[in-house]
């Protein structure tokens, strides 16, 4: 991967809290627990998971530049949905958690050496995990779910 891609990576990474405060401005407040999309998680189900995949992805990536090849390992994000009661709690902090742990991890990501991102470490779902791996990863990961939002928006007015 090449600096400027990197570069490309680390602004779309940053870009995810904007992309998901987006999709959530105007969502109606009494719907965010609803499951207009079967088998899909609710708005409010969805903030949660993003409070809890980002703050342990920054943990991820701080082993990773900080320990000789930890291995990282993956957990079941539905099981985590259901045992949290993600559609029972508050998403304010959960939130607030997701944009804290963005803001941290891009002067971070900005900051990285050559041999930093060559670090390597050991994913138990998905095998070798690097920091480009890593950024890859998350660069995309808050867009897809603020898309998930958008659809349900989207559903609860077809409905």
């Amino acid at each position: 991967m090449t600096v400027e891609e990197r570069k490309a990576l680390i602004a779309r990474y940053a870009d995810g809290i904007g992309e998901v405060e987006d999709a959530l401005a105007g969502f109606p407040a009494d719907q965010l627990t609803a499951h207009p999309i079967p088998g899909k998680w609710s708005a409010r189900e969805i903030v949660h998971h993003l409070g809890d995949s980002e703050t342990t992805a920054a943990i991820r990536l701080r082993r990773v530049l900080a320990e000789e090849r930890p291995v990282i390992t993956g957990y079941d994000q539905e099981l985590w949905a259901r045992r949290f009661r993600y559609n029972e709690r508050d998403p304010a902090d959960a939130m607030e958690a997701f944009r804290a742990a963005r803001r941290i991890t891009v002067p971070l990501l900005s900051g990285l050496s050559e041999s930093d991102w060559k670090r390597e470490a050991w994913h138990t779902e998905s095998g070798l995990y690097t920091p480009e791996i890593w950024l890859q990863i998350y660069a995309d990961h808050a867009h897809g779910h603020a898309g998930q939002i958008r659809r349900l928006r989207e559903a609860l007015v077809l409905r």
